[in-house]
């Protein structure tokens, strides 16, 4: 992983003292560092790195006050691509920033549809692990977030695994 990435992007939060359930947003950021690590196998190689960054600073424009240009000078268009593709559009409510528009952007960013899923797995893994209310929230968002993202049949190989973990912490199935 490259260091300079993670710390931009944990630096990034700390100064808008951004906090992920009152703990240091990096708690967060390194979970979804981790999914993406756990399932990088699925992916091309040369798409690793690039997936990595993206995954540490996948909040830094909606989070953190930053533009694409700011994320696109320190990590490249392909990252900055991906953060600009998981930014939530304006809205009153989690399904207007998360409308139709936001999920077409995704799924016409290379790969951000695999970070984006990396993201709600630590989302749910985190809300598991501190029986946090917001695990029904997910529970009732999963089938209008799977239909977001529009994964096919050409998705099969790289979405098995991590939507089987995800059933398996949503649902308590068993993993494959």
């Amino acid at each position: 992983m490259d260091s300079k990435i993670i710390g931009f992007a944990i630096e990034a939060h700390n100064k808008v003292n951004h906090l992920y359930d009152g703990k240091p947003y990096s708690v967060h950021l390194a979970m979804v560092a981790h999914y993406a690590e756990r399932y990088l196998d699925c992916i091309p190689q040369q798409c690793w790195q690039t997936v990595l960054n993206a995954a540490w600073l996948h909040d830094t424009i909606e989070d953190c006050r930053l533009t694409y240009n700011d994320v696109k000078a320190i990590a490249g268009y392909e990252v900055a691509e991906i953060v600009y593709a998981l930014t939530n559009d304006k809205g009153r409510n989690r399904k207007e920033r998360a409308g139709e528009n936001y999920y077409k952007g995704i799924r016409e960013t290379a790969w951000a549809k695999y970070v984006k899923l990396c993201d709600r797995l630590a989302n749910v893994k985190y809300s598991v692990d501190t029986n946090s209310k917001m695990l029904e929230v997910y529970k009732k968002e999963n089938e209008s977030f799977l239909t977001g993202l529009m994964l096919g049949s050409s998705d099969a190989l790289i979405y098995k695994y991590p939507l089987s973990e995800l059933d398996a912490l949503l649902y308590g199935k068993r993993s494959v």
